[in-house]
């Protein structure tokens, strides 16, 4: 409703209902509560874009001048960037759950744990847990039309190939197009492998067996050595099927997991990355045009700019940074194209649009070979490290013409998680009280109600490792962070973690910062001057800091770990199949 509409509908209810207060003085009470919440007889919808691996220093609006991104650009201009929006993890898996459902992923075992970062394959039993609730599902009660497209990475199936358990539309969803895991150089044919690392090893291991097997039966037949002919066949047997395993889940990587899926079913297996972008963009298009007469909330996680950074035939060479610039030149295009429906369908103004990324870019690690490297602006570090701010600081901006003020910022910190909160109180949907809910409301904030962001402290994990912790003081504004551990760099440096393609989060593959790190992100973004820790100001922040995580920590709970061991190995059983499995390839999409 806009401000003329407020106000002749005051003066209307003025000139009906004659009141003995003084009409002037409740006026801009009546404006607050009409601009912070519009009324519930129209609710407003929602189109939420996430970038994939997109850093802060890739975007026009967010500071890159080499980088055209003018849709991107447009929505600042017509909206609220927010500059210090916080992800609750620098990988995948964790921070799209903890978006989804408004927690951290630690409450949910979605945080990693030992290791195990993010989901492997598609045919694991750990996902987003079933009694975990996303802003989707409530706002499905509340009467909204709710879709998805594009990646999920969430999981699938929990015990069998088609309970489905983890998808998509067992978790609010109304409408799913899109993929059930990531993007991985598989899925281009032309790229080297995502597992070739593994294939040399299973191939080495392989060949090893066999010689092992084959001097054991040669020797025993020669009566050297005393050993059963059951323990040599077993071993055989046991080894055999363990290399066929190992076989299959390596070597058909592109058909297991790069899936094209409509709803439950698989339209595409392997899906063709030529197509991808065109079919996501007619997909969203399609979704808001059926919708368009009753609320409706789109999620759109793009598969740019995940490796291999496929992109299609229009849009290569158009950058001055290779594939990497042109993938993020034609995801910029695509939101471009959904907006372009938005207007002409007059939705527009009816629309919350809030555009991120799940996390900073990714920064070359020691078999970068595979991969481009990204830029986070001046924020050190990047994907998969930790809570090094580059990996978590990513670009964020919310539009809602008329709601919200056009072409400002905030800069108090935000988090992903907030959303959930967000688009639940605007759709009309009520909070969960049987669980805690971290991500607050935005819309006070974004509207200029209040300066400062409703969260005090935000704790940043690596799996189930708490390593840093962001502090907002209220009395000086200044946002603080402490580093209790961080990455262990290779000495290379280049941002490259030690020994692996992404960093660790414990023991030897970190560094243990004792006392703590501490940094002035207000005057230090880039992490580069801690504070020396025989200060009392040191003294004073970090025991703050302390004592907010031990009452952070009094409010977790052990819960199933989803992303753990067997919960997360590649299970045949479980395989999403378009066929008779093994035999899992087939192309609907091609013949509608």
């Amino acid at each position: 409703m806009c401000n003329s509409q407020v106000w002749t509908e005051v003066r209307r209810a003025q000139e009906q209902r004659p009141c003995k207060w003084n009409s002037m003085a409740i006026l801009p009470f009546t404006l607050l509560l009409v601009n912070l919440y519009p009324a519930n007889a129209h609710k407003p919808n929602f189109v939420l874009f996430m970038a994939d691996d997109l850093g802060i220093g890739e975007v026009g609006c967010f500071g890159n001048s080499t980088i055209r991104t003018p849709n991107i650009d447009r929505l600042a201009k017509e909206g609220v960037k927010l500059t210090q929006h916080i992800t609750a993890a620098s990988l995948c898996t964790p921070s799209r759950a903890a978006f989804l459902t408004g927690r951290y992923p630690v409450r949910a075992g979605m945080s990693g744990y030992k290791g195990y970062q993010v989901i492997y394959w598609t045919a694991v039993s750990g996902g987003l847990p079933k009694n975990e609730t996303t802003f989707a599902k409530i706002l499905q009660q509340q009467g909204y039309s709710t879709g998805i497209i594009g990646k999920w990475h969430l999981g699938v199936n929990c015990e069998s190939r088609t309970d489905f358990c983890h998808h998509p539309l067992n978790h609010g969803f109304d409408y799913f197009f899109g993929i059930p895991f990531t993007l991985i150089n598989d899925c281009e044919v032309s790229k080297l492998s995502e597992t070739y690392y593994f294939q040399e090893r299973m191939w080495h291991y392989g060949q090893l067996f066999i010689t092992t097997v084959f001097i054991l039966v040669i020797i025993t037949w020669l009566n050297l050595i005393n050993i059963p002919w059951k323990i040599i066949f077993l071993g055989a047997f046991f080894g055999t099927l363990l290399f066929l395993y190992c076989y299959a889940a390596f070597e058909f990587h592109l058909y297991f997991n790069c899936i094209l899926m409509k709803n439950f079913d698989i339209v595409e297996q392997p899906m063709d990355l030529e197509l991808k972008a065109q079919q996501i963009v007619e997909e969203a298009k399609g979704f808001i045009i059926r919708n368009k007469d009753r609320p409706f909330l789109l999620f759109v996680p793009f598969l740019h700019i995940h490796n291999p950074y496929y992109t299609s035939k229009e849009f290569r060479g158009r950058s001055k940074h290779n594939l990497y610039g042109d993938n993020i030149e034609e995801m910029d295009w695509m939101i471009g194209e959904i907006l372009e429906v938005m207007e002409q369908e007059d939705l527009a103004k009816d629309t919350l649009t809030y555009f991120t990324s799940d996390h900073g870019a990714y920064l070359e690690g020691t078999k970068g070979s595979l991969y481009l490297r990204g830029s986070n602006g001046i924020y050190r570090g990047g994907k998969g490290m930790g809570g090094l701010e580059g990996g978590i600081r990513v670009p964020a901006i919310i539009r809602w013409p008329g709601v919200v003020p056009a072409n400002t910022s905030v800069d108090s910190p935000t988090s992903i998680m907030d959303i959930f909160t967000t688009v639940v109180k605007l759709g009309g949907g009520t909070l969960p009280q049987d669980r805690i809910i971290d991500g607050k409301d935005l819309m006070p904030l974004v509207q200029g109600i209040v300066q400062k962001s409703e969260h005090d402290f935000m704790f940043h994990y690596c799996d189930e490792h708490l390593h840093a912790v962001r502090w907002q003081e209220s009395s000086s504004n200044t946002t603080w962070k402490v580093h209790y551990m961080s990455p262990r760099f290779s000495p290379e440096g280049a941002g490259a973690c030690h020994g692996s393609m992404f960093c660790g989060c414990s023991g030897k593959q970190v560094l243990y910062h004792v006392p703590p790190l501490l940094f002035n992100l207000s005057s230090d973004p880039s992490e580069k001057y801690p504070l020396p820790s025989d200060s009392g100001l040191y003294r004073k922040v970090t025991e703050t800091i302390q004592q907010a995580v031990a009452s952070h920590n009094s409010t977790l709970h052990p819960v199933p770990q989803q992303l753990f061991r067997l919960n997360n190995l590649w299970n045949p059983m479980l395989q999403p199949c378009c066929g008779t499995f093994p035999f899992c390839w087939c192309d609907k999409e091609k013949n509608t």
